[in-house]
């Protein structure tokens, strides 16, 4: 399944870029491009609408006041100029805040983090039958797994398992191999849970799993397709433990 999004913004070169980064990513369906809150209001009540990419400064209502007027909303990203908003629209509960001009790679970020809270949504919305460990899995030592509250249940998680943690807002996404985690706890105390020797911290924001990484360029680290963002902070820890200890030398 797809996340039906929808754009609404009144200046056709923002919807039109916003609407070509959707169509680049296989995961996201564009429904419908609105120019006002107002066209938006109609497109909500006659389409299933997941996502919202809304623009704040438009004119007669702007994103803000229409946000407070939708009942139960679906997911939103803010999309803006203007820096001011981004507290009041986080008071809300909007997902991301985009600065404008919009690069790609942020939009990218912003949309993983929809397609994870939207998949999380999903699972509470049918829930799936637990399934029972093996016995050989008993075996497993008591520091090789952690238990978090996602929704009403307790996951049980395996350190092996983990390839990075990412801080949002009040809450961590702990992403597996599988599957990705949503729990109300901070990126401190899951770090105090998890070996130090095998995650380092990149940015304030995301802890990785050292043995998961499969290359790192400029600032970034790769999992897979995954990126992750290199800190100035924390550039020189994490060049030394990644890459100067374990560099291949003549």
């Amino acid at each position: 399944m797809k996340i039906n999004c929808l754009v609404v913004d009144d200046e056709p070169l923002a919807r039109e870029g916003l609407a070509g980064y959707v169509q680049d990513l296989d995961f996201l369906n564009l429904v419908g491009e609105c120019e006002s809150p107002l066209e938006a209001g109609t497109m909500l009540d006659q389409h299933s609408v997941d996502l919202i990419f809304l623009d704040v400064q438009m004119p007669k209502i702007n994103g803000i006041d229409f946000l407070k007027t939708i009942r139960q909303p679906p997911l939103v990203i803010l999309t803006t100029a203007y820096p001011q908003y981004a507290l009041e629209g986080y008071q809300l509960d909007v997902l991301d805040y985009l600065l404008k001009p919009i690069t790609f790679d942020r939009f990218y970020r912003a949309a993983n983090k929809a397609k994870a809270q939207w998949q999380l949504q999903q699972r509470a919305n049918n829930p799936v039958p637990v399934t029972v460990p093996s016995p050989s899995s008993s075996t497993e030592a008591e520091n090789d797994y952690f238990f978090v509250k996602v929704d009403q249940k307790y996951e049980k998680i395996a350190v092996d398992g983990i390839h990075y943690v990412e801080a949002m807002q009040n809450y961590v996404m702990i992403h597996t191999e599988q599957h990705k985690y949503m729990t109300l706890v901070t990126l401190k105390s899951v770090a105090e849970r998890l070996p130090s020797e095998r995650f380092i911290q990149t940015h304030k924001s995301y802890l990785v799993a050292k043995d998961k990484i499969t290359s790192v360029e400029g600032n970034q680290i790769f999992i897979g397709q995954q990126i992750i963002p290199i800190s100035r902070h924390y550039r020189e820890s994490v060049m030394e433990a990644l890459i100067n200890q374990k560099l291949l030398r003549r």
